[in-house]
């Protein structure tokens, strides 16, 4: 369990922020694996993320291929939402954020020089993803090495809001930017 009835509000902010920047350093903390929503004509669209960095000021950072559906997405409407599960604490963590994708400019820059050699094909292919192909082989080839189409997806907090399952009853707590991050219980 994460929080309990009896923690403050500032006690619980502590532990959301850890465990959400414990999900940035640790490949095997729940929150490491993201799942982002975004919005896409009719449907939500909704993918899973690998949690690459959280920041001080509580931005998190995704990396991805620039010719993806998702930032054509976020190019239309930059507001997103990032769920996190804990399966063990069992509490769930939803996150509305506004996004900034950065392509071609300093972040990107900084972070696809740390990216390993053999990882940066990810972001080189011929094709963009989610093209249709004929073999799956096709989905592997190398485009230009030198070209490459990595970008930081980069989401900025506007509310957090956690929600601790429990049998005597569950909690929920709302996070808002806008209030200095002061919290607020709500009905589960």
């Amino acid at each position: 369990m994460l929080f309990q009835n009896t923690d403050r509000l500032e006690e619980i902010w502590k532990a959301v922020k850890h465990e959400l920047h414990r999900g940035a350093l640790d490949v095997k903390h729940p929150f490491h694996w993201v799942n982002l929503g975004t919005v896409s004509g009719e449907f939500p669209s909704v993918r899973t993320l690998v949690l690459r960095k959280l920041t001080q000021e509580l931005d998190f950072l995704f990396f991805t291929d620039y010719r993806s559906e998702k930032c054509r997405e976020l190019r239309v409407n930059q507001n997103v939402t990032l769920h996190f599960y804990h399966p063990k604490k069992q509490v769930q963590i939803r996150v509305k954020a506004q996004s900034n994708l950065h392509f071609q400019n300093e972040l990107a820059a900084k972070f696809w020089n740390e990216i390993p050699p053999h990882r940066r094909s990810e972001y080189t292919g011929a094709q963009a993803p989610g093209t249709s192909i004929s073999h799956p082989q096709e989905g592997w080839e190398d485009g230009n090495s030198s070209d490459h189409f990595f970008s930081v997806l980069e989401f900025s907090p506007v509310e957090i809001e956690a929600l601790q399952l429990r049998r005597e009853g569950h909690l929920r707590v709302r996070f808002s930017k806008k209030a200095d991050w002061e919290g607020i219980w709500l009905v589960p």
